[in-house]
């Protein structure tokens, strides 16, 4: 299996669809794009009421791949988004591909037969280095072929930068699912920070976004912060958050309004359509 590179099949050059599935183990998600019509065939998301081990994420992806009749289509290229906390970002300038494990033993817990992978997240000299499900990838190899996979991670950051319009100011996203926040500040096009949390309440949201901000040393009076995802303007979570933060605003990244119904925003899954 090859990291990035189309499906070399002749039923699949034939083929005007795109699939990227994003991994986690608290859930799935699936995104079919028509190529040609540039338009979503096909968005599903499946969320595990608890957190689930490799082995049973598995399981559980095999079943909703064949509720989705997903093993039915043929793709001209397949993205797998792995999404988990085993990552960390090194400077493309300090980055030495013999020392995966070295980098990342510093931000997570590996263990010694753990596969290590890294994304170079392009134009910004930026490397993600990461964890991904092995069961996964070979058995995706399996069902479809070759295929590409990166950390959700990468996604974010890449998108974000590539999409940014904030000029010179200083402004912090927080991405929220159903148990997981990812929050990316961009300064002058650069990002400053990335991180990913894990959160069961709301009360543990509020302490990651404002730690987050505290540390950065930015003031919650005046930083813009964008939030996307599960949330909408009015309910629980973002009142909280706005009796916090003042400059708070619900968004569609610029690169997704095309694909969006502005009325259902909690089911768009930004991971999956920004694979493509």
């Amino acid at each position: 299996m090859t990291k990035k590179t189309e499906i070399n099949s002749t039923d699949s050059e034939l083929s005007y669809k795109k699939l990227s599935i994003q991994i986690s183990l608290n859930g799935l998600s699936f995104c079919v794009l028509d190529s040609v019509e540039n338009s979503i065939i096909k968005q599903e998301q499946v969320s595990f009421k608890e957190e689930v081990i490799p082995f049973q994420l598995l399981k559980n992806l095999k079943e909703a791949l064949e509720k989705f009749d997903i093993t039915k289509m043929s793709f001209s290229h397949i993205t797998v988004v792995h999404r988990n906390p085993l990552f960390t970002l090194v400077p493309k300038a300090l980055f030495n591909a013999d020392e995966l494990p070295n980098y990342l033993k510093f931000n997570a817990k590996i263990l010694a037969n753990d596969h290590i992978a890294y994304d170079e997240i392009k134009n910004y000299d930026i490397v993600n280095i990461y964890v991904p499900f092995t069961n996964i990838n070979n058995y995706i190899y399996e069902l479809f072929g070759e295929f590409e996979y990166k950390h959700s991670g990468t996604i974010h950051i890449e998108s974000l930068l590539n999409n940014f319009t904030g000029g010179k100011e200083t402004i912090c996203y927080a991405h929220i699912t159903a148990q997981q926040v990812d929050i990316t500040v961009i300064s002058n096009k650069n990002l400053v920070f990335y991180n990913s949390f894990t959160f069961n309440t709301k009360e543990d949201f509020i302490y990651y976004l404002l730690f987050t901000i505290e540390q950065l040393k930015l003031d919650v009076e005046t930083i813009k912060l964008r939030l996307f995802g599960a949330i909408e303007e009015g309910d629980d979570l973002y009142n909280l958050i706005y009796n916090y933060v003042r400059n708070v605003d619900v968004f569609i990244p610029s690169n997704l309004s095309q694909h969006i119904d502005t009325q259902h925003t909690k089911t768009i899954d930004f991971t999956t359509l920004s694979a493509f």
